[in-house]
């Protein structure tokens, strides 16, 4: 009998040695597991819930300037409808995007749209986030906006006035000169890029740069780019007194000459 105790007593304690021991490596997986998962979702950046922009601040900006105060014609809008989806789909996951329209008032823009890509369903991590959630902010706050200014690219109102200089300065220091150093910022613009306003006039002028160096415009509308890249998308114009070519010279040393990055003058299709 005593033998049988014994054993018994044997078997207990390596029993409960076993279960510790089993515990332990549980206890130890699920603080593995918590701690991963704590790792995972750091990752996940918060967002203000208004522009989807992270709270720390945008990762890049995109500005566009849209001036359809002329009519284009239906290859021209249909055109600019490729490129400016090519721009919204090129933006990064935490980058903003502000869109304006130009007045015939020097400075005053319209604003359409400010706010940041915050990722889709697909780009965010199903174990620490919900991606039917995520999917949804995205297409309510920043593709569908997006999606509908596209669809009105050609709406506006005509004006007597084209003062694309002005608002150029007027983006660079409302959007750019905020825009922390070293980050990605690009500003396209879709006009005719015919300036015309009572300092400097295409129409008056023509494309010379060494007439606009000598008119009031050149110190009134001047700018600091640094750091930013603009491209032109052009809508071309019938009877001008100057060739495209000569019109993209004079904005490549415009832009240049405010210290900002020349990304190229895209001729867009049809003209009217």
């Amino acid at each position: 009998m005593a033998r049988r105790k014994r054993r018994s007593r044997r078997g207990g304690s390596a029993g409960l040695i076993i279960a510790t021991v089993c515990l332990a490596v549980l206890s130890l997986g699920i603080v593995g597991a918590y701690g991963w998962l704590r790792y995972r979702a750091s990752g996940n950046v918060a967002v203000d819930q208004a522009s989807l922009c992270p709270v720390g601040g945008p990762k890049a900006e995109t500005a566009i300037l849209l001036d359809v105060t002329d009519p284009i014609a239906d290859t021209t809008a249909l055109d600019l409808r490729n490129q400016f989806q090519k721009i919204v789909a090129d933006v990064p996951i935490g980058g903003a995007i502000d869109i304006y329209a130009l007045t015939e008032k020097e400075g005053e823009l319209i604003q359409t749209f400010h706010g940041c890509n915050p990722g889709s369903g697909a780009s965010v991590d199903e174990w620490t986030s919900n991606p039917r959630l995520a999917q949804a902010r995205w297409e309510k706050g920043f593709q569908k906006p997006l999606a509908d200014i596209a669809g009105k690219l050609t709406e506006g109102e005509s004006g007597r006035l084209s003062p694309i200089m002005a608002a150029i300065q007027k983006i660079n220091l409302e959007v750019f000169a905020s825009t922390p150093h070293g980050l990605p910022k690009r500003l396209f613009i879709a006009s005719d890029m015919i300036e015309h306003t009572a300092a400097f006039s295409n129409y008056r002028d023509g494309a010379s740069y060494q007439k606009y160096q000598h008119s009031p415009a050149n110190d009134r509308f001047r700018t600091s780019l640094d750091g930013v890249t603009v491209r032109i998308l052009a809508f071309q114009r019938p009877n001008m007194k100057f060739s495209m070519e000569d019109l993209a010279n004079f904005w490549a040393q415009w832009i240049k000459n405010n210290n900002g990055h020349f990304d190229g003058f895209v001729r867009l299709e049809g003209i009217r």
